[in-house]
């Protein structure tokens, strides 16, 4: 549950997300909705081996929407779904060179916010790393 009021650090990390957000939407890339991205850090920031059920139980979220989450990180080549060859019944999400070099951007446009906001700015952490990822989609 949500504090009645929200503490300067809470603030600060509310700052961080919106400017990696608004980095994300402004530059030239993969434009993923909120369930895309949590299926998407999921897959590359939890180890082990990914399926449809075990992430829709996970996030708490259908079948069908962990499947329309991964059709879209799937058109971008974010990741991709590979039937297990020990369960056949099974399909496992792997990881791909391009999703790594998302996160990667990902992180990078992070650390720029969050050294943003620890100078008390903010918007400036969403125009530099934007400009930089322009052509990495």
């Amino acid at each position: 549950m949500a504090a009645a009021n929200p503490s300067p650090a809470s603030d600060q990390m509310v700052g961080v997300l919106r400017d990696t957000i608004v980095a994300l939407v402004r530059r030239d890339g993969p434009d993923l909705s909120a369930r895309q991205l949590g299926v998407f850090l999921t897959c590359y920031l939890q180890e082990g081996a990914h399926t449809v059920r075990g992430l829709a139980s996970e996030l708490n979220v259908s079948k069908p929407a962990i499947t329309r989450a991964l059709d879209r990180l799937g058109e971008l080549d974010l990741a991709r779904r590979k039937v297990d060859p020990m369960d056949r019944r099974s399909v496992l999400v792997q990881r791909t060179l391009k999703g790594a070099a998302f996160l990667r951007d990902l992180r990078s446009i992070m650390v720029e916010a969050t050294a943003t906001a620890r100078r008390g700015g903010s918007e400036a952490a969403a125009e530099a790393p934007a400009r930089r990822g322009r052509g990495h989609g």
